[in-house]
């Protein structure tokens, strides 16, 4: 097993542990909504010390439901995360494309053409 391997093992476990230790541990059971969001606990906390705050601004939309929140803004981070990795994808097959021009303008071996694994 390379060393690669042997580190995304790894944090494969972390991030199961972080998703799994929350539930498995009970916490949040005292609360009426357990893993509520932060805005939501946020609007409790200001309401209990101070009940006649009123909000400077109000959403621009206010979903229906919570689940389509929820959808919302699974869409949201799930478009996040695909322009981060095709970010990401395209700096490597640049650096990679780099790589290869080089070693065909040096006429010799490079770290990809040894790398397989790469």
């Amino acid at each position: 097993m390379s060393k690669n391997a042997k580190i995304n093992g790894l944090l494969l476990l972390l991030v199961a542990a972080l998703a799994v230790l929350p539930l498995a541990l009970g916490l949040g059971d005292h609360k009426e909504e357990p893993f509520a969001g932060a805005d939501g606990e946020a609007e409790a906390a200001i309401t209990e010390i101070e009940p006649d705050y009123e909000p400077w601004f109000s959403p621009l939309y206010e979903p229906p439901s919570g689940e389509i929140e929820s959808a919302l803004f699974s869409l949201q981070a799930a478009l996040g995360a695909g322009v981060l990795a095709y970010y990401f994808g395209l700096r490597r097959g640049r650096r990679q494309g780099e790589e290869r021009a080089a070693a065909r303008a040096g006429g010799g071996t490079s770290a990809v053409d040894t790398d397989k694994g790469a």
